[in-house]
């Protein structure tokens, strides 16, 4: 990451825990029920987003992981200029004109998996600073019962065993 610490917000749990075993300081967005486990991940702030806007809470941001569409009005409040904004969804062109307009970049973000990605993966797994939190495994003989699983939208992978 640099000398200077960067700044994160991440309302992906998955993010939280890449960016801060990269060194980043990560502000956290997350559901009452999930607080606690955000933070566990080593978030330095995590915002009850049901209760607060983060954009009132935070500023300064050097990225935004955008895992919900739609809250682009929000992300783009909280960043820098010069900051990035990744979205997992499309963002409107209204807000990519006002990043624009201020210096920001945006980036669409899909995932893709690589030799290499997951090469890196696994050196923060050996050095324990990255772990994968599972909330519950099936037999791949019910998928169907770790479908209506996934629905609860349970902390963590639901995993399946063959």
């Amino acid at each position: 990451m640099g000398e200077a610490q960067h700044r994160a917000t991440a309302s992906s749990v998955r993010f939280a825990k890449l960016a801060k075993a990269r060194g980043a300081y990560v502000v956290g967005t997350a559901s009452p029920g999930k607080l606690d486990f955000v933070r566990s991940l080593g978030a330095d702030e995590v915002i009850d987003y049901t209760k607060a806007d983060f954009a009132g809470r935070t500023g300064d941001i050097d990225l935004v992981l955008e895992t919900v569409g739609g809250e682009h009005a929000h992300s783009l409040k909280v960043l820098k200029a010069g900051g990035v904004l990744v979205a997992l969804l499309n963002v409107p062109d209204s807000a990519k004109a006002e990043a624009k307009a201020r210096d920001i970049r945006v980036e669409r973000m899909s995932v893709v998996p690589d030799r290499a990605g997951l090469v890196e993966l696994g050196k923060l797994v050996d050095a324990k600073k990255l772990a994968v939190h599972v909330a519950k495994t099936f037999p791949l003989e019910e998928a169907d019962a770790a479908h209506a699983f996934l629905a609860t939208k349970p902390i963590g992978k639901v995993v399946l065993t063959v």
